[in-house]
C-alpha cells in the first residue's frame, strides 16, 4: 500500500468516527430533551398534587404528630416503670 494511500483512509477513518460520535451526540440531546420536558410535566403534576390533596391535610399531620410527641415523651417513665415491676416480679 502507498503512503498517500494510507493517510487517505486514515483521514477518512477520522472523520467517519466524527460523524458517529456527532449523530450519538445529536441522539442524546433528543432523549435529554424529551427527558425534561417529562419531568417538567411530572413537576407540575406533583406541584398540583401537592396543592390539592396534601398541604390541606397539613393540620391533621400537626395534631397527630403532636399525640405522638406526648407519647414518646411519656416513654422513659413508662420504661423506669416496666423495669420496676420486672425486677419485682424477679424477686417474688
Amino acid at each position: 500500500m502507498s503512503t498517500s494511500l494510507l493517510i487517505v483512509l486514515s483521514v477518512l477513518e477520522a472523520v467517519v468516527v466524527i460523524v458517529v460520535l456527532a449523530l450519538a451526540l445529536i441522539e442524546i440531546r433528543r432523549r435529554l430533551t424529551r427527558i425534561g420536558q417529562r419531568l417538567d410535566t411530572l413537576g407540575s403534576a406533583l406541584g398540583t398534587v401537592e396543592a390539592e390533596h396534601l398541604r390541606p391535610l397539613g393540620p391533621a399531620v400537626r395534631a397527630i404528630n403532636q399525640g405522638f410527641d406526648r407519647i414518646i415523651g411519656l416513654m422513659p417513665g413508662v420504661a423506669d416503670k416496666a423495669a420496676i415491676v420486672a425486677a419485682h416480679a424477679r424477686k417474688q
